[in-house]
């Protein structure tokens, strides 16, 4: 580190207690960086990035009130850079959180030192992509992939694959509108849009898919 160099401010944006615990630990730990807020929601990273002004901010893409993807987008119009910190494993998240801005993509089960070390890989105006995952994306540009399980995925909304996820992992309806903190009759429209879009005729139809979907990402 210089010296001469403050120490990077960095925002925490995770729904767990023991996720934001177990990050700014490893943060405080560095001379280079310090966390200066916490926030479990939208509107809650939303106001700290206006009060505090963060170097950085680590969102996490499932949160309550909004999707953290949405997040991302807004930190970009207040000039705070994004590093994506998710559960999911999927190109299809590291690419969508790299198209709303994010300068970064860390999945969780590789955080650690990753996390610090996507952190000072930002510092220097450079992305941050796991090895593993920037294989994926480039396999994924260049055509060398599974199709979505035959659907064109890549047509839906980021909230729409936030649905489709959840529907994949066998939640209902009421689940995913009480997770993604938006009402019954909310969720029933994404999943009409996600079958018009998808072309398939039945919720069934949208079940099965989804649930293959999500058993290919995992593979």
């Amino acid at each position: 580190m210089n010296p001469s160099m403050p120490a990077w401010r960095v925002l925490i944006v995770d729904d767990h207690p023991i996720v934001r615990t177990g990050l700014a630990a490893l943060i405080d730990a560095e001379a280079d960086m310090t966390v200066c807020g916490q926030a479990e929601d939208f509107d809650g990273a939303l106001a700290a990035m206006v009060e505090l002004r963060p170097d950085v901010a680590l969102v996490d893409l499932s949160l309550r009130g909004a999707s953290g993807l949405e997040l991302v987008k807004e930190a970009g119009r207040h000039g705070i850079p994004t590093i994506v910190v998710s559960m999911h494993e999927a190109p299809t998240w590291a690419q969508r959180s790299l198209a709303a801005g994010a300068r970064g993509y860390v999945q969780k089960s590789e955080a650690g030192r990753t996390v610090v070390n996507a952190i000072r890989r930002v510092r220097a105006r450079r992305i941050y992509l796991g090895d593993a995952m920037a294989q994926a994306l480039l396999e994924r540009r260049h055509g060398h992939h599974h199709d979505e399980a035959g659907f064109h995925v890549d047509a839906l909304s980021d909230r729409e694959v936030e649905v489709l996820t959840r529907i994949g992992n066998g939640l209902t309806t009421q689940q995913i509108a009480a997770e993604l903190a938006i009402s019954v009759k909310t969720v029933q429209t994404f999943r009409e849009r996600i079958k018009r879009k998808l072309d398939l005729d039945s919720a069934a139809e949208l079940s099965s898919m989804a649930t293959r979907w999500v058993l290919e990402r995992a593979d």
